[in-house]
């Protein structure tokens, strides 16, 4: 294919497959963050606890206070790709 043939197709994308696109490009993106930090936060906490084991109750609580904030995040991404798909 040479440059002007892609030129071509990308201009005769409608706006549906750009909202798709665009819903994607933003639900992947804003999800990839909070995925990544539930994971760092999971392990940070796992370590205390191992360290030191009498102050589980005390770092789980914090910790799943902390996962509920950063799982927002995602939803609010969520949210906003979704808007790009249906505005």
């Amino acid at each position: 294919m040479t440059e002007l043939e892609v030129a071509t197709q990308i201009a005769t994308l409608d706006a549906e497959s750009v909202k798709a696109i665009a819903m994607a490009v933003a639900a992947a993106l804003g999800v990839l963050g909070p995925a990544l930090g539930i994971g760092m936060l999971v392990s940070r906490a796992l370590e205390a606890i191992g360290r030191n084991p009498e102050a589980a109750p005390k770092i789980q609580a914090t910790m799943f206070i902390g996962i509920a904030f950063v799982e927002a995040l995602a939803i609010f991404a969520l949210v906003v790709a979704f808007v790009i798909k249906f505005a």
